[in-house]
């Protein structure tokens, strides 16, 4: 089955400060679950000017409790949902001379049980180039948990709406 995300947001700032402000916005106090956000390999093309970023971050495990009580009845073999933090790889393409930057990510924890995928792009506005655009797609399926595979989407896509509120 699976839950997708689909955002299109606009913000009245600058291109450079949207972009600025999402590079530097983890972690912080206000929201706990991102612990830490760590650059593996960055370098700049010098003929086109696009700066690619790799990073990978250590985010608190959100799932419930009570499922990860209940993982230990469908999954008695692993207990792959009781693990503290589950890690993310992000890349980056940054564009300053297009003023745009794509961004793509997914989880590195549970991959042969769930997919988790976003492609983001933040551009300057079509509207006014003193804003910015965000667009993202994201993508979470469940397999291998049995019954659980819908309950766990359904948290999914509830966790999700939560970070579209966010932004």
């Amino acid at each position: 089955m699976g839950v997708t995300v689909d955002v299109h947001e606009g913000f009245k700032y600058p291109f450079e400060q949207v972009v600025a402000s999402f590079l530097r916005k983890y972690p912080n106090p206000m929201d706990k679950n991102v612990i830490s956000v760590k650059i593996v390999e960055e370098r700049k093309d010098v003929s086109t000017g696009i700066i690619y970023r790799k990073r990978i971050a250590v985010c608190q495990n959100v799932v419930p409790e009570i499922l990860r009580k209940h993982s230990d009845d469908c999954w008695k073999e692993v207990n792959i949902l009781k693990v503290p933090n589950i890690q993310l790889e992000e890349e980056s393409w940054f564009n300053p001379q297009e003023r745009n930057m794509a961004i793509r990510s997914h989880c590195l924890t549970w991959t042969q049980y769930a997919s988790m995928k976003e492609e983001s792009v933040f551009r300057e506005s079509t509207e006014n180039p003193n804003w910015t655009e965000f667009i993202q797609k994201g993508r979470i399926s469940i397999t291998g948990a049995g019954f659980l595979n819908c309950v766990l989407e359904s948290f999914a896509r509830s966790f999700l709406r939560q970070g579209v509120q966010k932004i």
